[in-house]
């Protein structure tokens, strides 16, 4: 079988892995014999583009060319820089990484002479934090696309953490609490762990809250420092170069103090000089909210679990995942709140093995699904819709076309299922009577968070009014566990339209359905009951880059120089 790549796109750092000839999991180095690569773009030239170390560093002198932290940003609406006569997207920047990250491990298994002479990879699964939604997730996958990749799957970064730790041994049930802080988001997923399932009960975070913000409370910190040692008034953050020469002394500042009490930093500005002692203790009460932050978010998750049965006490073990667990503040916080035991999980590495493990699992699969097409004289869509329906599963899949054999070692036994949720509501905006001639809308999800993937669900509407011609299907995205809450808490992801035939009475019904993949992409279904009229929507979502910038994007990344 072909190689395949877990890739964990990171907010500050990057990593990818690859499942050896012994079935393990290994992080391949970047050429820089790192087993991490800063998510760090400069663009030196319009085709010239230098990614990782060399960026971040590049950084000081050419702010404005560096984009750094592109994950905050990647899925919102009109992100771009505008560098070297080009307006880049987040998704155009992020492809660079993937580039980057990608190649740099092609050159390392070339040079291990595991991989052949002009042999190329291109399928890959990259994780993103829990709580993305649809349009981070598709702006992920188009960033993928620019880099000229083949995205098998989009999953969850806890997800992939606990594949990696729960495949060592599953000889026995646990309940394992995942909680994921990592440079600019943060996740925390309750998995429960079987000997034939790796299932996820409940996930929750904040993909704007990771080890980033805690940076800025130090920058804060030492620009006030600053003004009080030297008698400025003037705003040294608002220098660019400075800016970004603090930025690198608050991160080099926070890892000392996760191995020591206090961390010397100098500031020189316009020939001014200033030095800071910054203390652990000081660190930490500047830092003290975000904490409690993530607790917030913990325990609010908590509540969702308990609503499927499961509580706090069955928590066997608490892993911590991502490089920012490894401040000290955070697992004393945690072991103040609860009493499982606490382990600090391969906080850099365990995401992207996970993430392999899981794109090799995802490329036998998809063998397997592709064989059985061809044997059966079906197309790959209906074999999938057979295991998305549950009329069969892969085991007896693969058995019919005698694959069985074949699961990849280290891609877990072909009973081990994993189980995903996904982490929002979706629905769609309907009228809801209160009264006699009397309605109000509301939205009401179809699936709800917290559902399994792949889910579906069904709903029949009715039209509103006599001869109506069309209907208007709003798909909204919201972080409500109620199947029925107001509009205001959804952010609209896409619409489509349903023309209608003439004559329909008020109160005709229509049927809608949502189907949620695995990689929690959406498409829609919608029928006129009446006339058989049928849509399927698979969404291109309201903020995803569009073709004519997608086409750009290829192009320059064609045409330039990454290095």
């Amino acid at each position: 079988m072909e190689k395949v790549l877990g890739i964990d796109l990171g907010t500050t750092y990057s990593c990818v892995s690859y499942i050896d000839a012994l079935g393990k999991p290994v992080v391949l180095k970047n050429s820089e014999g790192e087993l991490t690569t800063p998510s760090v773009v400069f663009f030196e030239s319009p085709t010239s583009v230098v990614v990782g170390t060399s960026a971040k560093e590049s950084a000081k002198l050419y702010p404005d060319e560096v984009v750094s932290f592109v994950k905050r940003s990647i899925g919102q609406p009109g992100a771009s820089w505008h560098i070297q006569g080009a307006d880049r997207t987040p998704e155009e920047v992020s492809s660079y990484i993937l580039k980057k990250i990608v190649g740099d491990a092609t050159d390392a298994l070339r040079s291990e002479n595991k991989l052949a002479a002009g042999e190329i990879i291109s399928d890959v699964v990259i994780t993103c934090p829990a709580y993305f939604g649809i349009n981070e997730r598709e702006s992920t996958r188009k960033a993928g696309e620019i880099a000229g990749l083949n995205v098998l799957n989009i999953i969850n970064e806890p997800t992939a953490a606990a594949i990696t730790y729960g495949l060592n041994d599953l000889s026995e049930n646990r309940v394992v609490l995942v909680y994921d802080l990592g440079g600019g988001t943060f996740d925390v997923t309750m998995i429960d762990i079987q000997p034939n399932a790796i299932k996820v009960i409940c996930t929750g975070g904040d993909h704007a809250l990771g080890g980033k913000l805690w940076d800025d409370r130090i920058i804060e910190y030492i620009a006030a420092e600053f003004a009080r040692q030297t008698g400025s008034t003037e705003d040294i953050l608002s220098d660019p170069e400075t800016f970004q020469e603090m930025c690198l002394s608050a991160e080099r500042a926070k890892k000392m103090l996760s191995a020591r009490e206090k961390a010397p930093i100098a500031i020189n500005y316009k020939g001014e000089r200033a030095r800071v002692e910054l203390t652990r203790e000081k660190f930490d009460a500047l830092t003290a909210d975000l904490l409690e932050r993530t607790m917030l978010l913990t325990a609010e998750m908590l509540e969702q679990a308990a609503k499927k049965g499961y509580t706090p006490h069955q928590i066997g073990e608490i892993l911590l995942v991502g490089g920012s667990t490894r401040m000290p503040q955070v697992s004393a916080r945690i072991a103040a709140s609860y009493k499982a035991p606490i382990k600090i999980f391969d906080p850099d590495e365990a995401v992207a093995k996970g993430a392999a493990i899981f794109a090799s699992r995802q490329a036998f699969f998809s063998q397997v699904i592709e064989k059985a097409a061809s044997w059966s004289g079906r197309t790959v869509e209906q074999v999938r819709g057979d295991l998305d329906s549950g009329k069969t599963d892969m085991s007896s899949l693969a058995e019919s076309v005698d694959m069985r054999d074949e699961l990849p070692a280290g891609a877990g036994s072909m009973g081990v299922d994993i189980v995903n949720v996904t982490s929002r509501s979706f629905g769609t905006i309907a009228y809801q009577s209160v009264a006699a001639e009397q309605s109000t809308e509301v939205l009401y999800n179809l699936i709800v968070k917290n559902t399994e993937l792949p889910a579906a669900e069904t709903k029949q509407f009715y039209t509103v009014v006599p001869d109506q011609k069309s209907v208007s299907i709003r798909v909204l995205e919201s972080l409500s566990s109620e199947r029925c809450s107001q509009p205001e808490e959804g952010t609209e992801i896409g619409e489509t339209v349903l023309e209608l035939p003439p004559g329909l009475p008020a109160g005709s019904p229509l049927e809608i359905e949502f189907k949620l993949n695995e990689s929690g992409l959406l498409e829609l279904r919608a029928v006129e009951i009446t006339g058989g009229r049928d849509i399927v929507a698979r969404f291109e979502t309201v903020d995803a880059i569009s073709p004519a910038a997608l086409g750009e994007a290829k192009r320059r990344l064609e045409d330039a120089m990454v290095l």
